[in-house]
């Protein structure tokens, strides 16, 4: 039976060897001797690593062999930067940087247009994050990268969100046993919950008992956000009235959301 064969980049993936973790020891040692050819099958030998990652990015409509490629750049700054001295997996600390190598080809060719100050913000920080990285071998929290390149971290946040790629609300975020999870069933409609549209209905309903100067008088505070002296003028009655009329019986009406109590008061 033959086997299941697909090729990125030219490399026919059902092909590519992996190296076991006393391999990679043996290969960085010979690497740090100045032996290229070393390298050489460090990289071959973590191809698949970079495959699984850009797999990740399947849903994002980008051309695979573009993405394969820009994973393999990840890996070869992995391996310049990797250190045998701090003991831990080379994957555990390749995966991020192969990560990070695509995010930021994904957030270049970005077709939404982002300031170049927030750009340079963003960059900045993630280059302070990836060096932090290099040097402990663990993220950074928001405060040290502020504290490293000296901006605000309200800025450094800002500036990273501005540069995210945008997700697909039916992009898949979970799969088991034939039932998939999207984006869109992470996320709540704060807007039509329950307790929303039952107020509005209630609003609705006490809006049918006002008259046309009542009515006038809610649309303008509360919808059109005049202030009270601006709807004494507007109707000719004093401020002092207006708000009088707002509180006159609050205090019954306490659990009533603010635009049903000026209702109540008015009704």
């Amino acid at each position: 039976m033959s086997r299941y064969k697909v090729e990125i980049s030219g490399i026919r993936t059902s092909d590519l060897n992996v190296l076991t973790n006393t391999q990679m020891k043996e290969l960085f040692i010979k690497l740090k001797e100045g032996d290229e050819n070393a390298k050489e099958e460090l990289i071959q030998g973590n191809l698949k690593l970079v495959l699984s990652i850009v797999q990740r990015f399947s849903s994002r409509c980008e051309n695979m062999d573009d993405l394969f490629q820009v994973g393999c750049i990840g890996l070869v700054k992995s391996i310049d930067n990797f250190d045998l001295s701090h003991e831990v997996r080379f994957s555990t600390y390749a995966v991020p940087m192969i990560i990070g190598e695509i995010r930021r080809y994904l957030r270049d060719n970005n077709s939404i247009r982002v300031s170049r100050s927030l750009r340079d913000t963003a960059y900045k920080a993630i280059y302070a994050k990836e060096n932090y990285v290099k040097k402990n071998l663990k993220e950074p929290t928001i405060n040290e990268i502020a504290e490293e390149i000296g901006i605000e971290k309200e800025d450094i946040v800002y500036a990273l969100d501005a540069i995210q790629s945008p997700v697909s609300l039916y992009e898949p975020v979970y799969t088991e046993g034939g039932d998939t999870l999207y984006v869109m069933d992470q996320i709540s409609d704060k807007k039509n919950r329950e307790e929303n549209w039952i107020e509005d209905l209630s609003l609705k309903e006490a809006m049918k008992r006002l008259d046309d100067r009542e009515k006038h008088i809610i649309e303008m505070r509360f919808y059109e956000g005049k202030t009270q002296m601006e709807v004494a003028r507007e109707i000719g009655i004093s401020q002092a009235q207006v708000s009088r009329l707002e509180k006159a019986r609050a205090e019954k009406h306490e659990k009533l959301s603010p635009s049903l109590k000026i209702l109540t008061l008015l009704t």
